[in-house]
């Protein structure tokens, strides 16, 4: 089979691997349709994270087409249209039996090579997977769109975590692909008012046009003020973070209510700075939110129904074969470029 391989940090090559076999009775082989860069992709490119140590098929945001079986499969069939998790868990270990797969002692995340283990990804024609992380997609819902499942389910673990009330004020800080997600799903799900935040312009714009009641951008050096003249002084109820580094995250925290909570979904630095007296003289939670766990089947039905548009984040559409132009648009931050899929 065809599949895109990184052997060195920064370059890629479209080329002939083995195709994967079935090695134990739960496994299902899935012909990639579609397969999404991630940001995370883009950052193990250069060797920045450390989790993507060449060799490797990097892709964990896929969708496609089960073509073979293990024997003890059940629920699903040859030709079934599928999408699936990027975290492969265990099932059995603490975490798994209470129902946090994401905190799996045993998770491998697919397109992932690191110190612990090694687990080729979806930049490829075909994949394979455990069957428990397989989900069925509804009929109407197409392949492309299938393959935003995984960071679209990213975005509602962040908010299923976080304790939000009637008419909280939530702040969304960075409108990358999940921050604007998030703010959908905030929209659809919550009563309060939801306001953006980002340096980019262009996509302060993108997030008012898939709901945002307000966007800030942060330079203008008053973004707490004008929050907290809408919210009697005393600042937002939730906030969001989905960037990761130190900057955004001192946003977070000026725009926060004292009492309130901050969750933190972007990862993008290893270490941050933290003003922790804010957070404790404050009484500031904070919520640490871990990829995905149970969130896949209300995503899938609130994409089908067009709860969640995802047409302004696709900004293309690509054979896999492109796959190193793609990447290397993506990492030197090309304008307008939010989200690329690539087919197989």
């Amino acid at each position: 089979m065809k599949a895109l391989v990184m052997h060195r940090y920064k370059q890629l090559s479209y080329e002939e691997v083995p195709e994967p076999k079935i090695a134990s009775e739960r496994d299902l082989i899935v012909k990639v349709k579609a397969a999404a860069i991630c940001g995370s992709d883009v950052h193990g490119f250069d060797g920045s994270t450390g989790r993507r140590k060449p060799p490797v098929i990097m892709g964990h945001e896929a969708s496609g087409e089960i073509v073979a079986i293990g024997n003890g499969v059940s629920g699903f069939a040859m030709g079934d249209r599928v999408t699936f998790d990027s975290t492969i868990y265990c099932g059995s270990c603490y975490y798994c039996r209470r129902g946090l797969v994401n905190l799996c002692d045993n998770r491998r995340v697919l397109g992932v090579s690191c110190e612990e283990y090694r687990q080729d990804g979806c930049f490829a024609e075909y994949v394979r997977i455990p069957d428990h992380i397989a989900y069925r997609l509804p009929e109407g819902l197409s392949f492309v769109d299938a393959s935003l499942t995984e960071p679209a389910a990213v975005a509602a673990h962040a908010m299923s975590i976080t304790p939000i009330e009637l008419n909280d004020t939530m702040a969304v800080v960075g409108t990358g692909l999940i921050g604007l997600l998030l703010i959908q799903f905030l929209k659809s799900a919550a009563s309060g008012r939801v306001i953006a935040i980002d340096t980019d312009e262009k996509r302060l714009a993108m997030a008012r046009s898939l709901g945002a009641d307000m966007a800030i951008n942060p330079a203008s050096g008053t973004t707490a003020d004008e929050i907290r003249e809408i919210t009697q002084g005393l600042g937002a109820d939730r906030v969001f973070e989905a960037v990761g580094a130190s900057a955004p995250i001192q946003t977070a925290l000026e725009v926060v209510r004292k009492g309130g909570s901050l969750t933190l979904i972007g990862n993008v630095s290893p270490k941050i700075e933290l003003p922790l007296q804010s957070v404790v003289t404050r009484q500031i939670t904070l919520f640490g939110s871990c990829a995905i766990s149970g969130e896949y089947p209300a995503v899938l039905d609130m994409m089908l129904r067009n709860k969640i548009d995802l047409d302004p984040l696709i900004s293309a559409v690509a054979p896999l074969s492109e796959g190193q132009s793609w990447f290397d648009r993506l990492y030197n931050r090309e304008p307008g470029l939010l989200k690329v899929v690539l087919e197989p």
